[in-house]
């Protein structure tokens, strides 16, 4: 397994209540540093869904039609950064790929990061976050929310800043 993605010596990645595995913080993170760093292959949404039956979600939009992640089974495991989704976030995205803490974290947290604040996409489903402020369902199109637009600001990704910008 060759490591694509950075992921910061103070997360560990464990079962996660959220879903599956998820990233958590193994000692105290300061707001802004960084957690992980998203890496792997840039490629076109053709490609994505060519590759989406058999590697299933583990890719990031960093652009119109451009995504980031692996394109071998070899290479899945290496590439993810094992952040779920909440509706109350505690790491979001500085440009395109680099994740940082939004807040103070405590040893234990899982970090997690409003895919809102990456995605802009077809798909709708239920969220388990557990969340007080819960939407109960994200879609790939919450970057529109304009209450989110003002929560994330500078921590949403470049690209659906850059969308924002132009539509306002």
């Amino acid at each position: 397994m060759s490591a694509l993605s950075h992921l910061s010596p103070k997360v560990v990645v464990k079962a996660s209540p959220i879903h599956g595995r998820g990233l958590f913080a193994r000692e105290p993170i300061r707001k802004g540093e960084i957690v992980c760093v998203k890496g792997g292959h840039v490629f076109d949404r053709r490609t994505l869904d060519e590759l989406h039956s058999e590697l299933g979600p583990a890719e990031i939009q960093i652009a119109e039609d451009l995504f980031i992640g692996p394109v071998t089974a070899d290479e899945r495991e290496g590439s993810m950064i094992f952040s779920n989704h909440s509706c109350d976030p505690n790491i979001g995205v500085q440009g395109q790929v680099v994740f940082v803490a939004m807040r103070d974290v405590a040893a234990g947290e899982e970090l997690t990061h409003d895919w809102a604040m990456t995605d802009d996409d077809g798909y709708e489903m239920s969220c388990t976050c557990g969340a007080a402020a819960c939407r109960g369902v994200i879609t790939g199109q919450d970057w529109r929310r304009p209450e989110l637009q003002r929560r994330y600001g500078d921590y949403m990704s470049w690209y659906l800043q850059q969308k924002i910008q132009r539509n306002s």
